[in-house]
Formats: C-alpha cells, sequence, structure tokens
C-alpha cells in the first residue's frame, strides 16, 4: 500500500491497519536499540578516557569502574581534601565541587581555563583530548 494513502486513511477514519501499527512498533524498538547502543559505546569511551587520565596521574586506572570510589581517585587527581567525597549526595554541591575538580584537574595537567570550561561543557571531548595527548603530563603536586 501506498504510505500516503494510509496516513490519510488515518487522519480520516482514526483507525490504524495491523501492518501500520507493527511497523511503527518495529521502528520504535529499532530506535531504542540504537540510543543504548549508542549510548553504551559513548559510557565505555568515557570509562577508558577516565581510565587513562587516572594512570596519567598515577593513580589505579581500574578505579574508574568503580563508582564512588572514582570520584574519591578524582579527588585526589585535583589534589582536594577526599573526605569532600560525602557531598556528592547533594546534587547542587556536586555541581558546584564537579566545577572545582574539573578547574584544578586541568591546572594539574597545565591546561588554560578555557580548557576547564570544556571539561566542564563537553567533557566527552575533553577528558579524551587529557587522556590521549602525549604533550599533557600531569604537574608534580604542590
Amino acid at each position: 500500500m501506498d504510505y500516503f494513502l494510509e496516513t490519510s486513511d488515518l487522519l480520516l477514519t482514526g483507525s490504524v491497519s495491523k501492518e501500520l501499527a507493527m511497523a511503527a512498533i518495529a521502528w520504535s524498538f529499532a530506535l531504542f536499540g540504537m540510543f543504548f547502543i549508542i549510548f553504551g559505546l559513548i559510557s565505555i569511551f568515557m570509562i577508558i578516557s577516565t581510565w587513562k587520565v587516572l594512570e596519567k596521574a598515577n593513580l589505579p586506572g581500574w578505579g574508574s569502574l568503580i563508582p564512588i570510589y572514582n570520584i574519591y581517585l578524582m579527588f585526589k587527581l585535583a589534589g582536594r581534601p577526599t573526605w569532600r567525597t560525602r557531598w556528592i549526595l547533594f546534587p547542587p554541591v556536586l555541581w558546584i565541587l564537579m566545577i572545582i575538580l574539573n578547574f584544578d584537574i586541568a591546572k594539574r595537567f597545565n591546561k588554560n581555563s578555557a580548557f576547564w570550561v570544556g571539561l566542564w561543557f563537553l567533557p566527552i571531548v575533553f577528558y579524551p583530548i587529557l587522556a590521549f595527548d602525549k604533550k599533557s603530563k600531569r604537574t608534580a603536586k604542590k
């Protein structure tokens, strides 16, 4: 059947043919699956990037796999007191702490303030740059 006729039939009669309903369900499952595949690949890429950043800082890279421990390691990398990790339970405080952490991490890797803004707004781009850049080395603790 012609797609135009089916959609106009739907608009006029308010009923949907069985084939059109099955096609809509199939497309919705396909889009749902593609979303999760893309989300999974991005997540794996970010875990690998975090792993490499932690290894550059002489911290255990496998720590990026453990949910709370990776934030603890990021505090350690930034040179901030690790007891502040408990504040991640309060989202507004977490956002402020993550802004500060990204600033300190960029500073530790000798990056400028524009890079810090990139770490905050586009971490999917700037953390891999930090991880896979041969020139960026972590400076000694101050």
